[in-house]
């Protein structure tokens, strides 16, 4: 026998209590991430910071949905820990009555495309906003509620699996940075030179024409590397020129060098564009092999380094300029050293992305394991006219 489909209003209400913001107390935000990725902690503030004085508070196992960003699936359970968190008015608060709908249940009905599709079609087209009478609208399948139970502790189980195949994952990577920065330390010497001894800023600026489209490249920070971006046609920007990449360029973002904004380009680069706002570098042949540098930009001791070479907090930090990249000390072994320390990293990173594979594998499964439940034909034959009020 199949579930029945239920809308969200015959179990769950909306509700709308505020409070007033007191003078000498500290308060927890709620921030909602988009793609169903749940609710996390924004901030903790004073009541000075906090403009508006009209809050509502959240209770742990509540629904909430953003108004604005429900269309990008901002919206999740709040959980245990962000009890007594406060939101605006742009956030709406549904109770759950877990006699027929289990929060976990819903916690994870809400992040498959069925659920995404129907927030995504409600509303007008020209006024992107989910307001709560939307949201009652939504339907979910209805189990009994042991079958709820069973099916949340599947998924509970295999997302813990999962996330103890990302810890270790990270935990891989971070012991592959360390010996890397090991091993080329053993190799390196005593003697520090300036970084600009190794490298040349090089770059090919290309004018830019308004009817041309240009790929642009952006960097990662944290030494997270290159990500590819829509293109930008000339008469969409006011920049004159851009910056052409090719392979074995370094790539520096001058906002963001400081937190690790850094990367060299591979050959899949070749041919795209980055902003003026990025510098380019090239290695010195003699000196220098640019896959040893991406090795090295990597570990935890080069990103420390390029943290140090500016100044300032937040908004005030000070852009990393050319000159202070190329003044920054550095040890670096012989050429020769770096291409044999090259093929040590080469199994490393051949591990490294075996253990990626791994993780995009485990990744995979939860998505799956959602498809199967909801979507199988044989587990779950949708009646839409159901109604528990019946």
């Amino acid at each position: 026998m199949g579930w029945p489909v239920v809308p969200l209003g015959e179990l769950m209400r909306h509700r709308k209590e505020f409070i007033i913001i007191q003078p000498d107390q500290m308060y927890s935000r709620c921030r909602v991430q988009t793609s169903a990725r749940g609710i996390v902690l924004r901030d903790r503030v004073p009541s000075s910071v906090i403009k508006t004085k009209k809050q509502q508070v959240c209770r742990a196992g509540e629904f909430l949905v953003a108004e604005i960003d429900a269309k990008m699936g901002g919206y999740g359970i709040v959980p245990e820990q962000l009890n007594g968190a406060i939101v605006s008015s742009h956030y709406f608060l549904f109770e759950i009555d877990e006699r027929c709908l289990l929060r976990k249940f819903l916690h994870w009905y809400c992040q498959t495309s069925d659920f995404f599709e129907q927030v995504n079609a409600r509303g007008s087209t020209n006024y992107a906003a989910i307001r709560p009478h939307d949201v009652l609208t939504y339907k979910v399948p209805l189990p009994p509620l042991a079958e709820q139970q069973r099916i949340v502790a599947k998924l509970d189980k295999v997302a813990g699996l999962v996330e103890e195949a990302q810890r270790l994952r990270k935990a891989i990577d971070r012991e592959i940075r360390s010996l890397v920065q090991s091993i080329h330390f053993k190799l390196a010497g005593v003697t520090e030179r300036p970084l600009g001894e190794f490298i040349e800023l090089w770059e090919d600026r290309v004018s830019i024409e308004p009817t041309e489209r240009y790929p642009q490249v952006g960097v990662r920070g944290f030494g997270g590397g290159l990500f590819f971006k829509d293109g930008v046609r000339g008469s969409e920007t006011t920049y004159k020129t851009f910056n052409r990449l090719r392979e074995g360029l370094f790539v520096v973002s001058q906002p963001k060098g400081w937190e690790g904004a850094v990367a060299v380009c591979d050959s899949s680069h070749q041919g795209w564009y980055v902003s003026p706002e990025y510098r380019t570098f090239r290695c010195k042949p003699a000196l220098l092999d640019a896959q040893y540098l991406t090795a090295l930009l990597l570990t935890p001791w080069f990103q420390n380094q390029l943290t140090k070479l500016t100044r300032g907090q937040g908004a005030r930090r000070q852009r990393l300029r050319p000159e202070m990249l190329l003044g920054m000390k550095i040890r670096m072994p012989a050429l020769e050293a770096q291409k044999a320390a090259l093929r040590s990293f080469g199994r490393l990173w051949d591990l490294e992305l075996v253990q990626t594979d791994m993780e995009e594998n485990a990744d995979a499964i939860l998505p799956s394991m959602l498809h199967e439940i909801f979507y199988d034909e044989d587990s779950s034959v949708f009646d839409p006219d159901y109604s528990i009020r019946e």
